[in-house]
């Protein structure tokens, strides 16, 4: 196959890049080139693609069998409406890398592909959705943003040609936003480790380098259609923080605070605790379509065993700030674990004279 990647030089660019290349496929790279070199064996070409005019010209390269844009994080519904429109005479098909953030009610009911959807249009700039600072209710910028973009690539190809990935939480080599690089940084620190709620917790995150090798065996497939990329759910964070503390030489314990506690003591859910949200739909992402067209999932120990080396080896994502929001400091942690030990009023009441007055 002839694939047009937009992105290629990290996290999930850079495993779709590796992988088509190891399937002897002819790639073309396109990117700012800001975030490293393209990978060897790839044609690089240097462009912003909020550019008509560098996708005028990128365009000129084709023709593909298939688009891959996984490099629409940060960018608006129009600019991908441009993209889609520039390169549509020459590709097959697009390849959207999306989000479960479209959904209207994530993360806080269960979701399957039929669960409804945030509108914005395709043609929407970068200021849609966005809310007053005093706005009190749910934040759904991103989502509508990563809707339209959604809608802009659909308007252009049409359903038979486009395919819709919304990955949840993407973890592995190369994880740009932190969340299980702190992970394996704390266990690797040692001592008592502030484990979030209940260890029995089912999560879902899925894999960078399943979620690229998904992609293109859809791509290879000829398929079309929407689908939820997360992991079936049969893993704890548990077994992700045992993982961590394992591949790291064991020199933690975890001690498991309850959801209660971490709420009352102001722990800010997702970004000071990475992965630990209340929500009840947060790990509840229906991925059974995925899997009837393909999908596989490793498990989340080697997930965690292949980050630990990527770290050790002196890996670093590229400059992101999502990577600061993520961790709680060692002050706060040693703060919580002290508060969560202290008897309640009903454990004092409950207790003998004898105890209650140290004798």
């Amino acid at each position: 196959m002839r694939v047009l990647l937009l992105g290629g030089t990290w996290f999930l660019g850079r495993a779709a890049a590796g992988e088509i290349l190891a399937r002897g496929w002819e790639l073309t790279v396109f990117t700012r080139g800001r975030s490293g070199a393209a990978p060897a064996g790839a044609v690089a070409v240097t462009g912003d693609r909020t550019s008509p005019a560098d996708l005028a010209a990128l365009a000129k390269r084709g023709p593909w069998d298939v688009v891959i844009d996984t490099s629409a994080t940060d960018i608006a519904p129009r600019d991908v409406l441009t993209s889609a429109t520039l390169l549509e005479p020459v590709a097959g098909a697009y390849v959207f890398v999306s989000t479960v953030n479209v959904y209207r009610d994530w993360p806080n009911e269960p979701l399957d592909e039929s669960s409804e959807l945030l509108d914005a249009p395709a043609d929407a700039d970068a200021d849609f959705g966005r809310l007053p600072a005093d706005w009190t209710g749910p934040d759904w910028y991103y989502g509508r943003q990563k809707a339209g973009a959604e809608k802009a690539v659909r308007e252009t190809f049409g359903d038979r040609r486009s395919v819709v990935l919304r990955p949840g939480v993407i973890l592995g080599p190369g994880e740009y936003v932190g969340r299980l690089p702190w992970w394996l940084s704390r266990a690797a620190r040692g001592g008592i480790i502030l484990g979030p709620g209940d260890p029995a917790r089912r999560i879902q995150p899925v894999d960078v380098r399943d979620l690229a090798m998904f992609a293109l065996d859809l791509a290879a497939a000829g398929q079309s259609g929407n689908y939820n990329v997360t992991a079936p759910g049969d893993e704890t964070f548990g077994d992700l923080l045992d993982a961590c503390v394992e591949v790291t030489g064991r020199q933690g314990v975890v001690e498991w605070v309850a959801d209660e506690l971490l709420l009352s003591a102001g722990v800010r859910q997702w970004t000071e605790l990475p992965l630990w949200r209340t929500s009840a739909g947060v790990w509840a992402v229906d991925s059974s379509a995925a899997r009837a067209a393909g999908l596989s999932t490793r498990p989340i120990r080697e997930t965690v065993r292949d980050t630990w080396p990527w770290m050790q080896a002196g890996g670093r994502p590229v400059e992101h700030p999502r990577w600061r929001e993520h961790g709680i400091s060692p002050e706060a942690e040693a703060e919580v674990l002290r508060s969560s030990r202290l008897p309640t009023p009903r454990e004092e009441l409950s207790s003998p004279p004898s105890a209650r007055q140290g004798g």
